[in-house]
């Protein structure tokens, strides 16, 4: 009886050892997934388009093979990931840590460039694409630290296969953060805070002077100073202006300047039409996969 007994107790707690799943959860269900399979079922999320599930499984592949050979792959996939899935920030915070994690990886000029794209794209919504909003006339933060994006990896990196699209995105950022100045001087100037409205014009031929907007912002100081009582400064910015743009708006007939009559007034909508295809999201290209061995 006692023998029996017994052997009843074991089958029990055998039984209750076979349904009770000891050691696994549920986040651990898939834990013999192989790091090759798990790259790949996230390649095929990205070529899907799916990039919220491609970030979901390229950062559980860097959890669970932090060491593995595609680990440094997933993070440099996870920057393309959340820019792709309109997450700015989170594309610059990876493309930092690839940065200086990786500082000599021969991709690490994709990750500069991301984060430049990232920077650039931070405040251009979907509308962007099709209505002609002015962006000079939004905070120009995320513009001006696309801009130093861009000329770190340009001096980082000037023969990069990105450079070239880099250098177009400069060139299209100079004009409008110039313009943006300009917008401010313009308010300065209708409150009459003249001094303030030079520094801004100042700004603009010094730090951004291949723009389209050095023209304006000479004008703006001719004006800023004239009415200062700043003479022989106000002299100054008009011989410059009427040595290098000689056919300005602000310049009538016969040659005389004409205070406000194209600074204040003038049709600013050039900005809207210029280098459409850069305000859109670009087709950002993928990162260059590494070939590894079969097996």
């Amino acid at each position: 009886m006692t023998r029996a007994l017994t052997y009843a107790t074991l089958m029990l707690v055998l039984a209750g050892c076979a349904l009770w799943p000891f050691g696994k959860d549920d986040e651990d269900e898939d834990e013999d997934t192989t790091e090759q399979v798990l790259y790949r079922s996230a390649q095929s999320s990205l070529r899907a388009g799916n990039y919220k599930d491609a970030i979901e499984k390229l950062q559980r592949l860097e959890a669970r093979f932090p060491f593995g050979r595609y680990a440094e792959q997933a993070q440099l996939e996870l920057i393309y990931a959340h820019h792709s899935a309109f997450e700015p920030e989170a594309a610059r915070n990876a493309a930092d840590r690839f940065i200086r994690l990786h500082p000599q990886h021969p991709s690490v000029d994709y990750a500069y460039y991301l984060k430049g794209l990232a920077s650039f794209s931070a405040d251009r919504g979907m509308l962007d694409r099709f209505a002609s909003s002015d962006i000079s006339r939004r905070d120009q933060t995320s513009n001006r630290q696309a801009f130093a994006d861009f000329a770190a990896l340009l001096a980082r990196f000037p023969d990069s296969q990105y450079a070239a699209d880099a250098r177009q995105r400069m060139i299209y950022l100079r004009n409008l953060l110039a313009a943006a100045e300009i917008r401010i001087a313009q308010y300065y100037m209708r409150r009459g805070a003249y001094v303030a409205a030079a520094n801004r014009a100042r700004t603009v031929i010094e730090d951004y002077g291949q723009s389209l907007s050095v023209p304006d912002a000479l004008a703006i100081l001719v004006e800023a100073n004239w009415r200062l009582d700043l003479d022989e400064a106000a002299n100054d910015a008009l011989r410059v202006l009427a040595l290098n743009y000689p056919n300005y708006p602000g310049f009538d007939d016969s040659g005389a300047f004409v205070f406000n009559e194209a600074v204040q007034n003038r049709d600013r909508s050039w900005l809207n039409m210029m280098t459409w295809g850069l305000l859109d999201r670009p087709d950002v290209p993928p990162p260059i996969r590494i070939q590894m061995p079969a097996g």
